[in-house]
């Protein structure tokens, strides 16, 4: 019987997204393979993998767990484009049935979802954040209303199951290098050839100092109470030190502060760090949308009435010019930097 649990993973010129793992990961618990797993979709985990030059990530992906692997390897699909990417899932999918398909909740993993679904004829469930199975039926949790509620919804007469999970939301395999060589592979050619793809990548741009804040567990944020572009420099120092990403407020991104992509929020990243620490961040509703599943909130503010006390672990009351050096004094001292 055919793997009927699926994995897309998403990765960039061959490099993994690590939240590709921890979809594997869900995915093992889906089929009855990871500890704890009460119940089983389907009898075993593939993971697709579409790329050029990506030999690479099927070994990868079999030290995590994966029972099998789908690999195209074609010149088409060396940059990301929709069309290709989605036309392949889809008559992979049409072709073998499998039960469910998940994907990390990615700009990639999203646009390749959306488009196959409408090929499909099925739905996708988003961001999701608990995974359940029974009888073949996946329940997904997945938050609502700006994170304030818990939905909990279920695809019943649709095939596949089309899932995207929140990053952080699950846990990734260690890897199992014993399992080196081992891996089985299936070869698929492409369904569509370089004339029939409308879309054409022209260049790629540079950013300097790029920010991973999708999958850093210690992310230091600052917000308007930093007071300008200077007023990061602590905050970024605070980062550094403890080996972890630079976010920010909307506000300080709007007033020109700090690029865009340092942006935790409804409109910017959607994170889950273990450590999440608000450096002059009042705390409005847009922003605790981006960071409040974090697993430990701390907020220095120096107003006690900031709205952002309500809901975090840990509280500072104090100018953070003074208390954040502080903080990344004994941070460098304990970690001996």
């Amino acid at each position: 019987m055919a793997n009927k649990v699926w994995v897309y993973i998403d990765h960039f010129k061959g490099k993994a997204v690590p939240m590709s793992w921890e979809a594997v990961g869900a995915a093992r618990a889906l089929a009855g393979q990871a500890p704890g797993a009460q119940s089983r979709v389907g009898t075993g985990v593939t993971a697709l993998i579409f790329g050029s030059g990506v030999e690479g990530l099927a070994q990868q992906a079999f030290s995590y767990g994966v029972d099998e692997v789908k690999l195209c390897d074609d010149a088409t699909l060396a940059d990301f484009r929709v069309e290709p990417y989605a036309a392949l899932l889809s008559k992979l999918a049409d072709e073998e049935k499998p039960d469910v398909i998940l994907a990390a909740t990615t700009p990639r993993g999203r646009d390749v979802f959306a488009t196959s679904a409408v090929d499909l004829n099925t739905g996708v469930i988003a961001d999701a954040t608990v995974l359940e199975a029974n009888d073949g039926l996946v329940r997904v949790t997945r938050p609502v209303y700006a994170g304030k509620l818990l939905s909990t919804v279920v695809c019943k007469d649709k095939r596949p199951q089309m899932i995207t999970l929140r990053a952080r939301a699950f846990t990734a395999p260690e890897p199992d290098g014993s399992k080196s060589g081992a891996v089985k592979v299936q070869r698929v050619a492409p369904v569509l050839a370089e004339d029939a793809i409308s879309t054409k990548v022209v260049d790629y741009a540079i950013e300097e100092n790029r920010v991973s804040l999708d999958s850093a567990k210690i992310i230091v944020s600052g917000g308007r109470g930093v007071g300008g572009p200077e007023g990061f420099e602590p905050v970024r120092e605070l980062a550094k030190a403890f080996g972890g990403a630079l976010g920010a407020s909307r506000a300080a991104v709007d007033a020109g502060w700090i690029p865009y992509a340092h942006q935790v929020g409804q409109t910017g990243k959607v994170v889950s760090p273990d450590l999440y620490v608000a450096c002059g961040i009042s705390g409005a509703i847009q922003h605790l949308v981006g960071m409040r599943t974090a697993k430990v909130i701390v907020a220095i503010n120096k107003d006690a009435e900031a709205s952002i006390f309500r809901n975090v672990h840990y509280g500072v009351v104090g100018d953070l010019f003074k208390i954040v050096p502080a903080v990344t004094a004994e941070v460098k001292k304990r970690r001996g930097l």
